[in-house]
């Protein structure tokens, strides 16, 4: 028997046990069509297919020695992994296993298998040396089940379907990122997540470090935490179902160390907060030391000019002695505060009790200005050292026409503040021997115009008193400041002082008209008025009192234009005034002319103004003082002495020369 011809490799192999007949032909058996199965799609085959169990790999190609019924595993790839539905036994795989539409079974001009090289056996899905194959055949590039064909072909595979639901998972991915270090997000390599963390918490230590008193400002606080809050409920919805890329030992560990690492927002925020606390105290230290400047600069400033920088100080004293009372520099107000009161007192202790007024009551009227808890007995432990100060500075006034303040601000102070004090009580008698003591002085001292100047201060500020109290004082006081006035002025004339004493002397008869004195002074103060031309007239103060003893007349005439006075001073003293004379003028005069030759007076004696002396025997100085009139000028004066005898009449006539 002929040898079979070997089928070409790309010609489809018949079934073993069957004769390759036409559809429909006659002596073909009825087969029943196969089940619906999807379209094969065909495949690249790289490689030999699988040998049928005992053929041999130089069997012929058309020779059929038994099918393969089951799917061999570990096919090359490219190679189908199983007999697809109605794959012919003996056929090739990678070539399709069903016919072309409209070709009978047999028919040689299926797919025919692509990239067999000539070491392939005959018939194992390796093409053969022969003719190219035809164009239009084979299977397109990319067709076949997924994972077959040449790298890059084909559809991409499947997302990985999400696990299950982790919920311990999810609640320590959130608690990691709600730590603020963005652990949750690279435990997920999340990267743009952790970096948002990072990159917000590294903002908020730039807001916050260094730690201030102010801290951080509230909106910086909110918007940080409202991100943790997003980041963890972020961190837990990715990790609910999320495949960790991370070992069993680290996802076990994740939730502890996730709780762990809640301490460090704890932890930094304490730290925070003692940072902060610290310079909060070292801010108030800080307000304390220029408090305490503010005080010492005050040392030796008058208290008005200091009082301000006081005030400034008592302010941070109150504010930290009361809203930070537990702070350091709260605790220390109090020793402040007896510092203060013992620097505003030094006047009092160094007994400058003028100068110790005004801080000591500056220190008692604290309480309406500062708290009064923080001061605590501090301010009426002032009231026996100010009634002390405004006693001894009132005292020290009496009779100080200069002082500051006047002696009657002082005393009139102390008795209205603390009238049941000692030191009120004591007001009274220290007046009464001021008085005392500067009326003595006016009689018997050597300055009395001094004395009365003092008196006279003294009888201000007393008047100045309460009168229930200090009426009598006020008596006194005026009496020894009439005395004073008397002594000063006679004092003046016997100094040569004449137009003080003169000044006095005319005062004193005006201040005092029913003085007893008053006569007396109104006779030194002629006196020192002639003695003021002619010294010779002070050699001695007019008698209080004129001479007894016969008196000789002295009839004066006024001969000359305008009024005239006539003082005169000797064993008694006067003065007179003369009417003008109408028509009379001034008398020529020159060198040449002896006054005794001018015939003053001359004419009938009703023409002259006349005034009659009567004065007792002895030596007289007389001032003319003629007022101005047309042809005379004001302060027009003519000293004259005259003798007046024992049984003599005088006349005297005032007349006025020209002087040409």
């Amino acid at each position: 028997m002929a040898p079979v011809p070997e089928a070409p490799p790309w010609a489809p192999v018949p079934p073993a046990d069957r004769t390759p007949e036409t559809p429909g032909s006659p002596g073909a058996p009825a087969t029943p069509p196969p089940p619906a199965q999807p379209p094969a799609t065909p495949t690249l085959a790289f490689g030999p297919s699988p040998q049928a169990p005992g053929r041999d790999s130089g069997q012929p190609s058309g020779q059929d020695s038994g099918q393969v019924s089951g799917q061999p595993s570990g096919h090359p790839l490219g190679q189908a992994s199983g007999q697809q539905p109605g794959h012919t036994p003996g056929q090739p795989f990678g070539q399709a296993s069903g016919h072309a539409p409209g070709q009978p079974p047999g028919d040689p001009s299926g797919a025919v298998p692509v990239g067999a090289g000539v070491a392939a056996a005959s018939g194992y899905g390796f093409p053969q040396p022969g003719p190219a194959t035809a164009p239009g055949y084979g299977p397109p590039p990319g067709y076949g089940p997924p994972g077959y064909g040449p790298p890059g072909y084909g559809p991409p595979p499947p997302a990985q379907p999400p696990g299950p639901a982790n919920p311990a998972q999810a609640a320590a991915i959130a608690l990691l990122n709600l730590s603020g270090l963005g652990l949750g997000y690279v435990l997920l390599r999340h990267w743009i997540g952790a970096a948002l963390c990072w990159l917000a918490t590294a903002a908020l230590l730039v807001v916050a470090l260094p730690a201030d008193v102010d801290g951080v400002p509230v909106g910086v606080l909110v918007g940080y935490g409202v991100l943790l809050l997003a980041a963890a409920a972020d961190g837990f919805r990715r990790g609910l179902r999320a495949t960790l890329r991370v070992g069993a030992a680290v996802r076990r560990l994740a939730l502890p160390l996730a709780l762990v690492l809640l301490a460090v927002p704890a932890g930094g925020s304490l730290a925070y907060g003692a940072a902060r606390e610290e310079a909060r105290e070292e801010a108030l230290l800080a307000r304390l030391t220029v408090a305490d400047e503010r005080v010492k600069s005050g040392q030796g400033l008058l208290f008005d000019r200091a009082e301000p920088l006081y005030r400034l100080a008592l302010a941070t004293y109150q504010e930290l002695g009361t809203k930070h009372a537990g702070s350091r520099a709260g605790k220390l107000v109090p020793a402040r505060l007896d510092a203060y009161y013992a620097q505003l007192s030094a006047p009092y202790d160094k007994k400058d009790f003028c100068k110790a007024v005004a801080p000591l009551k500056h220190l008692r009227g604290l309480p309406g200005t500062v708290d009064k808890g923080l001061l605590g007995t501090r301010p009426a432990k002032t009231d026996e050292p100010l009634a002390e100060s405004l006693y001894g500075c009132g005292t020290a006034a009496l009779g100080v026409q200069t002082a500051e303040p006047p002696a009657e601000k002082s005393l009139n102070e102390l008795l209205d503040t603390f009238p049941q004090s000692p030191q009120a009580t004591r007001v009274e008698p220290a007046v009464r021997e001021a008085i005392k003591t500067r009326s003595a002085a006016v009689d018997g001292g050597a300055a009395p115009c001094g004395t009365v100047v003092e008196l006279r201060a003294l009888r201000s500020s007393v008047d100045a008193l309460p009168d229930a109290t200090f009426a009598g004082a006020s008596r006194e006081t005026a009496a020894a400041v009439e005395k004073g006035d008397f002594a000063c002025g006679t004092s003046q004339f016997r100094s040569k002082e004449f137009d003080d004493a003169a000044t006095t002397m005319t005062q004193f008869a005006k201040d005092y008209p029913n003085s007893p004195k008053a006569a007396h002074a109104r006779s030194i103060a002629i006196a020192a008025e002639i003695a003021d031309e002619e010294p010779e007239a002070g050699k001695s103060l007019p008698p209080a009192k004129a001479p007894g003893g016969a008196r000789m007349v002295m009839v004066v005439s006024n001969d000359g234009p305008g009024s005239v006075e006539l003082l005169y001073t000797g064993p008694t003293t006067g003065k007179i005034t003369l009417n003008a004379c109408a028509t009379c003028t001034k008398y020529p005069s020159s060198v040449f002319l002896d006054p005794k030759k001018v015939k003053a007076c001359t004419g009938p004696a009703s023409k002259y103004p006349k005034a009659t002396l009567l004065l007792p025997a002895g030596n007289y100085h007389f001032l003319q003082k003629r007022a101005g009139t047309g042809t005379s000028t004001v302060g027009d004066t003519k000293i004259s002495k005259t003798k007046i005898e024992p049984n003599y009449s005088y006349t005297n006539c005032l007349y006025v020369t020209s002087g040409f």
